[in-house]
């Protein structure tokens, strides 16, 4: 019987098997810790992370666009054909950063306050951090104050429209202008302007849909854009896929 009673005893003890084992202790993993197999904890992290890797990519995304290439919203036909409504095209901020100048032809981004639109009151700080934040990541509306259209004078620039042959002449010599759009004349507003030194006389594409320097002559700064406002140049298209490609159609010399 003594023997039988200590068979029974170790049996109840015997660490073989975890069956006999205080509850307490199955719920712990090794080294007596508290077991993790929480799937919805794993699930969470996973959330945190990608969280955490969408606030970087947003971040780069937004210094790259301040820096150095911003998408920018095409709303409008006023630079028909080289860009149509809907198009994206890529700004080079680059372009003019280290001394060099927009050119004739040019097509550029730049910000009309002063010059295309009066001052006005912001919105709000919310209001505008969140409406530059779409327009510089561009899935939103551009700024009210943010125009595309082709550099056609530059500083110093004797600007006419037009000769006999309908031709605008700049410095005497008539341009060529293949990128205006089909049956526009390059201007049924005649004007002649020496365009002041820093600034530059810019005008659509699409020329009857347009409003550009024309449109400002009598006002304030005569439709002059001063150079430090040019934001970049708008070097490619960027969406959609099948219009990928150089966003300027040509320039003159």
């Amino acid at each position: 019987m003594d023997t039988e009673a200590e068979l029974t005893q170790r049996g109840h003890s015997s660490p073989d098997t975890g069956e006999g084992r205080p509850r307490s202790a199955l719920g712990r993993g090794r080294e007596g810790r508290p077991g993790r197999a929480l799937p919805g904890g794993r699930r969470l992290s996973g959330w945190r992370r990608a969280g955490a890797l969408g606030a970087l990519c947003t971040v780069f995304l937004l210094l790259l666009s301040h820096f150095v290439v911003q998408p920018f919203l095409i709303p409008s036909r006023s630079m028909e054909p080289t860009l149509q409504v809907g198009d994206r095209v890529l700004v080079n901020k680059l372009a003019y950063r280290f001394g060099a100048q927009p050119k004739r032809g040019d097509v550029v981004v730049f910000d009309g306050t002063g010059s295309f639109v009066r001052e006005r009151a912001d919105a709000g700080p919310l209001a505008g951090l969140l409406r530059g934040a779409g327009s510089a990541l561009g899935i939103g509306e551009p700024s009210e104050t943010d125009f595309v259209k082709r550099v056609v004078g530059v500083g110093g620039d004797d600007v006419v429209c037009c000769d006999a042959d309908g031709r605008i002449k700049v410095n005497g010599v008539p341009v060529a202008e293949p990128y205006v759009y089909p049956g526009d004349t390059p201007s049924r507003v005649p004007f002649r302007i020496v365009v002041p030194l820093g600034t530059l006389w810019v005008m659509g594409d699409h020329r009857s849909q347009s409003r550009d320097s024309r449109d400002h002559l009598g006002e304030p700064g005569g439709g002059m854009v001063p150079v430090e406002k040019v934001i970049g140049r708008a070097d490619w298209i960027g969406w959609p896929p099948a219009r990928w490609g150089a966003a300027d159609a040509g320039g003159h010399g």
